[in-house]
Parts: C-alpha cells; sequence; structure tokens
C-alpha cells in the first residue's frame, strides 16, 4: 500500500467511524459503485468536518503535532511547545522542489503528506516509459507529457489542500526574484552542473554590511542525491556551512572514453555512441542549420543517434547498443533504484522539516551518507568550508601562470582542477581600457574568431600582473573573477 493510500485509509476509518466501516463491509457492492465512494472520500472528510477548502479533517496532523506541539526527550534545549509553527507549516512556508524524477516523486509525496502545502516543482524533462517503474506518480499514459505537470496534478488531486504549482523549465529560466519568495530549497537533481547553478544563485542573494552577513537572506539548501544503491543528503546554509563547490570532489568524475578509441577502435558499445555523439553529430548537422545542440530530451535526436550507433557497432561487429542504451550515454544517466530514493528522500525532507523548526529538534550537521549495497551502512559528517571557495569564499581566485603561458593552458586549468570543474568557461578582461573577449566556446561565430588565442601567450594578448580575468560559465549565473599572478 502506497503512502498516499495507507494515509487516506488511515484517517478515513478514523474520522468516518462505523459508516466507512459499514460500507466497505457490502462486498456484494458493484465495483464501480465502489470505486465512486473511494473517490468521494476526501470531499465526505472536508464536508463533515466543516472545512472544505483546505480539506482539514479532525486529527489530520496528530503526526505533525507531536513534533511541534510537545517536549521529549530527544527535543532542543531551548524548544518551546506552539501551535504556531504547524501554522506556519500549512498556512505560509513556501517549498521550492527542483526535480521530478525518482528522488523528487518521493520528496513531493513527502512533503504534501507532512502538511507543506505552497510548493513549487521545476522540472525541464518529460516522461519516458522507462521511469515508470520508480517514479509513481506517473502513468503510462502520461509518456511524453512534462514531468512537473503531472507530478503537480497527481499530487493536487490526492492530497487535499495542497497546493503544487509546476514549472516545465531551466532553473536558468528564473531569475533572483523567482528564488527570493522561497523560505527553503529542496533538490532532487541528477546533474552536477545544475546543482552547481542553484548554488552559485542562492550565494548571489546573500546580502553583507561591512563583511558581516545578513542572516534573513539565506534561503536554506537541502540536496540529495542517489546513485544506485549508494545516497547522501546534505544541509547547506549558504555563507556559513559548506555548499556545493566547496565539496566538488566528493562527485565522482564522468566517465569519458578517449577520442583515439571512439575514433580509431571501438571495443565497447558506447563507445559507437559517444563516436556518433562527439564526431558525427556536428559534422553531418541531420537536423537543419549548423549548431543544432544534440537534444537527449528529443526522440527523433536519440533515434538518428541510436540508428548511426547501430551502423558503427556493425561495422566493428559489437553488439549491445540498444535505444535505452542510447539515450543513457547522450543524457549521462545513473543508475537508479527506487529503495534508495525512498530513504533518501526520507531523510531529506525530515531533514527539512526539523531545520524549518531547529528549535524542536537538533539538525543534522552537515552530510549524511547511506549505502545499501552489502547489509546497510549509514554515517554522518561535517563539510567543511573551503577558505578559497569560488563560490562561497569571497576571496579572489588566484591563477598563477608564467607570461609565456598560452591561453589554452589556462582554459585547460579551469576545466581539470578538481575545485573548478568548469565545462565551457568563456573567458574576459579588459586591455587598453576595453572589455575584451579572449574565448567564448558557445557561440560558434565567436568561438571561431576567438579560437587563434588559444595559441598566443597571455603577455601577446596583453595581459599584466595582477590582471583580473572575468570567466563566465554554466556552473554558475555569477561571473568568477581570478587575479592572474604570473610566476617567474
Amino acid at each position: 500500500m502506497s503512502a498516499f493510500r495507507s494515509v487516506a485509509a488511515v484517517t478515513g476509518v478514523k474520522h468516518c467511524g462505523r459508516r466507512w466501516e459499514q460500507e466497505n463491509m457490502a462486498d456484494v457492492e458493484e465495483p464501480e459503485k465502489k470505486r465512486r465512494r473511494v473517490e468521494e472520500l476526501p470531499e465526505k472528510m472536508a464536508v463533515d468536518s466543516g472545512c472544505r477548502d483546505t480539506g482539514d479533517w479532525e486529527g489530520r496532523w496528530n503526526h505533525v503535532k507531536k513534533f511541534l506541539e510537545r517536549a521529549g526527550p530527544f527535543t532542543h534545549p531551548d524548544f518551546e511547545p506552539s501551535t504556531e509553527s504547524l501554522q506556519f507549516l500549512l498556512d505560509t512556508c513556501k517549498v521550492l522542489v527542483i526535480g521530478a524524477g525518482g528522488l523528487g516523486c518521493e520528496l513531493l509525496k513527502n512533503l504534501a503528506l507532512s502538511g507543506f502545502r505552497q510548493i513549487h516543482v521545476i522540472d525541464m524533462d518529460t516522461i519516458d516509459v522507462s521511469n515508470l517503474n520508480r517514479q509513481f506518480l506517473f502513468r503510462p499514459k502520461d509518456v511524453g507529457r512534462p514531468k512537473a505537470d503531472v507530478a503537480a496534478e497527481f499530487v493536487n488531486n490526492r492530497i487535499p489542500g495542497c497546493n503544487v504549482v509546476p514549472h516545465f523549465k531551466k532553473i536558468q529560466d528564473f531569475d533572483e526574484s523567482f528564488y527570493r519568495q522561497f523560505h527553503i530549497i529542496v533538490c532532487g537533481l541528477d546533474s552536477i552542473i545544475a546543482r552547481r547553478w542553484i548554488n552559485g544563485m542562492l550565494m548571489s542573494l546573500l546580502s553583507y554590511e561591512d563583511g558581516v552577513l545578513d542572516p534573513s537572506s539565506i534561503i536554506p539548501l537541502l540536496d540529495g542525491g542517489t546513485e544506485g544503491f549508494k545516497g547522501n543528503a546534505r544541509v547547506i546554509l549558504p555563507g556559513m556551512t559548506a555548499c556545493i563547490d566547496c565539496t566538488l570532489e566528493l562527485y565522482p568524475p564522468q566517465i569519458n572514453f578517449p577520442m583515439c578509441t571512439i575514433a580509431s577502435m571501438p571495443r565497447l558499445p558506447e563507445h559507437c555512441i559517444e563516436y556518433v555523439r562527439i564526431l558525427q553529430w556536428p559534422k553531418e548537422n541531420p537536423f537543419g542549420a549548423e549548431g543544432v545542440v544534440l537534444d537527449g530530451d528529443d526522440p527523433e535526436h536519440i533515434q538518428w543517434v541510436f540508428q548511426k550507433s547501430l551502423e558503427r557497432a556493425a561495422e566493428f561487429k559489437i553488439t549491445g547498443v540498444t535505444y535505452r542504451l542510447t539515450q543513457g550515454v547522450v543524457k549521462r544517466i545513473i543508475p537508479a533504484v527506487a529503495s534508495t530514493n525512498a530513504v533518501i528522500a526520507e531523510t531529506t525532507c525530515r531533514m527539512y522539516f526539523l531545520f524549518l523548526f531547529y528549535s524542536a529538534y537538533i539538525p543534522l550537521n552537515n552530510y549524511l551518507v547511506f549505502n545499501d549495497v552489502d547489509g546497510l551502512y549509514t554515517y554522518t559528517f561535517e563539510a567543511e568550508r573551503k577558505e578559497n571557495c569560488s563560490a562561497c569564499s569571497q576571496v579572489p581566485q588566484k591563477l598563477q601562470f608564467s607570461s609565456s603561458a598560452k591561453l589554452q593552458e589556462v582554459l585547460d586549468y579551469l576545466t581539470e582542477n578538481a575545485s573548478l570543474q568548469m565545462k565551457t568557461p568563456a573567458i574576459t578582461a579588459t586591455v587598453d581600457g576595453k572589455n575584451k573577449t579572449l574565448y567564448l566556446q558557445t557561440v560558434a561565430s565567436i568561438e571561431e574568431r576567438t579560437r587563434p588565442n588559444l595559441s598566443r601567450t597571455l603577455k601577446e594578448l596583453g595581459l599584466a600582473e595582477g590582471q583580473e580575468l572575468a570567466v563566465a560559465d554554466v556552473t554558475t549565473p555569477q561571473t568568477v573573477l581570478f587575479k592572474l599572478n604570473f610566476t617567474s
């Protein structure tokens, strides 16, 4: 029995009493009549309790009141039981959930059942048939529809009084004013780039007075992640605790195959798919004008890559290329297990609940790791802030190179350094009083024009000791400033 059904059943029996029992003892009733009675149950409960607008009935929030309206052996020393906390949770608190996939479905369900009613969810993905085995808010009829829309509809229809607002967009499509409205943000993402971007956005919302952080500008970030039978959950207080970029080394590097193997000696089905993705797609431009980006969520794009990969595999007598594998390689899909998602989502929501009402219980400080590959193992530790973190330290970043070093070396450092791990850095500087783009690779025409700069030395580009380089990248909404220091 799902959590949704179990809660509805328990509260229904408790509220309707003998009438509910009598109705369900009539086993001879027609199935269609029984179905209508079950569908009408939430409305009956709301009407009978005199709370049609919110769907609240007597005893609905007893499980939450036990945390907020009474003391206990594990409560915080400063905790004072109050009814105001519950009203804040039900009427005022606004939550943003980023991601409506395997982890996101669990997060939405847990938050809604815990009493959070003002929930927004962002997801740019659409539902695929392969999602249905673990993303339980979706049904076969929903395949092809936006995940955010379907998840919001399901929760709103199932949980009386809950208002989930969907956004079928990228997180980068929203500005600061959108993110400022939330009391807390919960992430259920499968992308390190997206994590780093929202981390950077929350850092940009911080305000300082004479170098002192204003606590009212902090929007806490709760982040959960899973990979197979492993998972983690963490609490991030922007400007106060370790942020995403402080602990980049903890994230496993993505698997990249050597170009020589992909091009000349493929041995695996993944090699064939990567060959098509990296080399054939930009060469053949199968969908129109030059520069059309391969979209992992477009079935026509994936089908084209799949067919070309099959041809490549047949040429080298390689088996194992499937549509699902093609989609996984193109989208960098990581393995997912429903039970791991459930554990991490529950832990994340519990941390959210306890953090929001931090005086009730001592919150996690600040990183939890879960592993049930062989038995069950979990532990917590405190991730520490990096003094020179590029995202949260407020300290100018240093670049130490010889004046004879080439711009390509700087670009390689920005992408390969474990603490930076940028993806497509764009480098600009002020030279002779004018703002000059040294290299930009995301726009084809500008990339072609600035490409010769990569083989030029820093001195030839007019850069001097102490020069500031402004670097923009998809991993952050902010421009990162680096100070150039020449080494002898």
